[in-house]
């Protein structure tokens, strides 16, 4: 597949010459200057969060550590995933760490009580996700109750049904391979090859399509050189991963082979693929980030922003509810405890630190990712260093201030310069 590299007719029937490397790199730091900084400070926390703690301790760089990370962050980020769509409209959804816990109790429940199939527990499960999402978002939509009202009352009347489903504080043991294997097992490592080549793949066909469809519209694509490096850094991340992932992580490969691709990263993938074609490329995508931006105008553009408001928390609460079924699975079990204690803060937190702001109008699913992985990282390295959770608490309380506050700037110096 080829893209034109020079001219483009622009909408006024003339030509715009494709921009020059060095043209796109002083638009972009332009837009660094103008507050539009992206997800360059989530990308660079988490660079340098892994470089100190590789220097501190040998043991996080290795390939055991390394994919643990992924099922420690599992939960996180797929909580987060769901967030984001909330969080756009700025809006928050405090119930989502228990809605978790509901869920997982429903599918625990229905799998080892009632010995349903693990495909209609899970379904059952995600159906009580969306059924909350429901009732959350019509009291927020339609009844004007603010959403850190409805969602906190959720919060606190979740915990108390998990206890009464749990029979007060009983521990459901889940048994069921297919449940267990989504955090806990590994890809084959051909498989792991082939779906990494297949993504990227993907990846630059994607890019390149994008391109040409600007070309063909008139509008000015990225450079192809610019192109080329995003596809190569792309390629060059993902190999290096799975490399590392399909190394050998056993203790004593007498006993066991621990190697290839976490079966949660490929979960973790397709629902990323699918949210950002949701926010990206589809017309709910484009009405929620209009609500978000400016709600009166986008319901006097004839947007149905209560429909838009009622679906942001359904697919946040079904998100929640996959997030838990991954947590159940990782733990092999579900207790009182299950989507409680810091499920939340961190959910919201990750998806803040990765760029999504808490104002509505900016964010983007790539940012729960980023997100997570960063507040994974500062767990599983400062837990390797031995700190307490009081330390954990105080240093990912401080990195989602920080957060905050560029988002905070970012945005004044966006409206200073005429760009917000």
């Amino acid at each position: 597949m080829t893209v034109a590299p020079v001219a483009a007719k622009n909408v006024r029937g003339g030509t715009a010459s494709a921009p020059s490397l060095q043209s796109h790199v002083r638009d972009y730091l332009q837009r660094l200057r103008g507050g539009d900084m992206g997800s360059l400070p989530a990308i660079a926390g988490l660079g340098v969060l892994c470089i100190v703690f590789t220097l501190l301790d040998d043991a996080f760089a290795t390939p055991r550590n390394f994919a643990n990370l992924f099922g420690q962050g599992a939960q996180t980020t797929v909580i987060a995933m769901g967030l984001v769509f909330v969080l756009l409209l700025g809006e928050i959804d405090l119930s989502a760490g228990y809605t978790s816990g509901v869920c997982a109790a429903v599918m625990a429940i229905l799998l080892t009580n009632e010995g349903w199939p693990w495909y209609l527990a899970v379904l059952a499960a995600l159906v009580t996700g969306t059924v909350i999402g429901l009732v959350l978002g019509t009291l927020v939509a339609k009844i004007g109750i603010p959403s850190f009202v409805v969602t906190l009352a959720a919060f606190l009347g979740f915990q108390g049904v998990l206890l009464i489903m749990l029979g007060g504080g009983k521990n459901i043991s889940i048994n069921d391979d297919v449940i267990l294997a989504l955090v806990n097992k590994n890809l084959p490592v051909w498989l792991g090859w082939a779906l990494c080549l297949v993504a990227i793949l993907g990846y630059a066909v994607v890019q390149l399509y994008r391109a040409q469809a600007r070309t063909r519209q008139g509008l000015v694509a990225q450079p192809m050189s610019v192109i080329l490096l995003k596809i190569g850094a792309v390629a060059v991340v993902l190999l290096l991963a799975t490399l590392v992932l399909n190394q050998e992580r056993s203790i004593n490969t007498l006993i066991t082979s621990l190697k290839g691709v976490p079966i949660v990263v490929p979960i973790i993938a397709i629902l990323l693929i699918i949210g950002t074609f949701v926010l990206s490329r589809t017309a709910f995508g484009r009405h929620l980030y209009a609500v978000g931006g400016n709600t009166e105008a986008a319901r006097r553009a004839g947007i149905p922003v209560d429909r838009i408001k009622i679906a942001a928390f359904m697919i946040s609460s079904t998100m929640a509810a996959v997030g838990g079924v991954l947590v159940a699975s990782r733990a092999n079990s579900v207790d009182p405890n299950t989507g409680g204690s810091n499920v939340l803060l961190y959910a919201v937190g990750a998806a803040v630190i990765g760029g999504t702001s808490l104002f509505g109008g900016k964010g983007r699913m790539m940012d729960a990712v980023l997100g997570g992985a960063v507040v994974a990282v500062i767990d599983n390295g400062m837990g390797l260093l031995g700190y307490s959770s009081g330390v954990k608490y105080i240093v990912t309380g401080a990195v989602l201030l920080l957060a905050a506050g560029v988002d905070a700037l970012s945005r004044r110096r966006a409206a200073a310069s005429g760009l917000g």
